[in-house]
């Protein structure tokens, strides 16, 4: 099982050089960057974690110019969005942002991706709530034609542009990895539909474990092969045990989540879970 580190990077907690090569030196497989473009202040949207939001959503910087940053200081760690918001992005640009990106990392980027939960922020950016996984389905196959084809073209209902060309392509020849994210069952019907993962939150109320039989077996009815969706768990709990079953039931990745604080605070903390997940293995 692969291990992975999330954080909000803020301009108050270790910057993109510092924890990329941080993760790198402790055996980390994957740095995953969330985003929030901004947080209108109406809050009308209530947060899925519970509570009041957490000051690192207002703070959060770019994922992409900060995993540029990353890629330039590593070699083997891989670079990834946990989430992009597909929903809030122009496809055409974003394909482009992210073909470079994987050029600059000699392959190495994970797009993992999601449609969000803050409905203001979406409207902000012309997006209609009620659509939103429609519109993320049509901008990620867009996409990927951007990326494998050498005059792409794409109509759908959202989607709508006429022959191009545009490089540079990814490394990856088709194209980074789609992981998408989201519960049970509606994000995992999403990743078997269109995506080449599956990203649920570990932490959140619902027991994934438990679930992944049934995940892997609507993948079969629906004509995917499992092997070919490995999962990703995001905010896991840091127990041994439980991160043992999770390993046994064959889940492809445990991604940690940390807060928005400095070195100082946080190398420790990166030191003890590279030992817990030498432990689990």
């Amino acid at each position: 099982m692969k291990f992975g580190i999330a954080m909000f990077l803020t301009d108050y907690s270790m910057s993109a050089v510092a924890l990329a090569r941080a993760c790198e030196e402790r055996g980390f497989e994957s740095l995953w960057l969330p985003e929030h473009s901004h947080i209108p202040l109406s809050r009308n949207s209530p947060w899925p974690g519970g509570g009041d939001l957490p000051k690192c959503y207002y703070d959060v910087m770019d994922p992409f110019v900060a995993l540029g940053a990353a890629a330039a200081v590593t070699e083997t760690l891989k670079l990834a969005t946990g989430i992009c918001l597909v929903i809030q992005r122009d496809p055409i640009q974003l394909a482009k942002e992210i073909a470079t990106l994987d050029q600059i990392s000699n392959g190495r980027f994970l797009f993992g991706i999601g449609a969000g939960w803050n409905a203001e922020e979406m409207a902000d950016h012309g997006t209609a709530f009620e659509t939103r996984f429609k519109l993320m389905e049509e901008r990620i196959q867009a996409m990927r034609a951007i990326w494998t084809e050498s005059k792409p073209e794409y109509h759908g209902d959202f989607v709508d542009f006429d022959a191009m060309m545009a490089w540079p392509k990814p490394v990856q020849k088709a194209g980074p990895p789609v992981i998408v994210g989201g519960a049970f069952p509606y994000g995992a019907r999403r990743a078997i539909s269109y995506g080449d993962g599956w990203m649920p939150i570990g932490g959140r109320g619902q027991d994934i474990v438990d679930m992944l039989p049934r995940f892997r077996q609507m993948a079969s009815e629906a004509g995917r092969n499992p092997d070919d969706l490995p999962i990703t768990l995001f905010a896991f709990p840091e127990d041994e045990a439980r991160l043992g079953q999770a390993r046994d039931a064959g889940v492809e990745r445990i991604v940690f989540s940390l807060p928005s604080e400095d070195g100082e605070t946080m190398l420790p903390k990166l030191d003890a879970l590279a030992e817990l997940a030498g432990r689990v293995g």
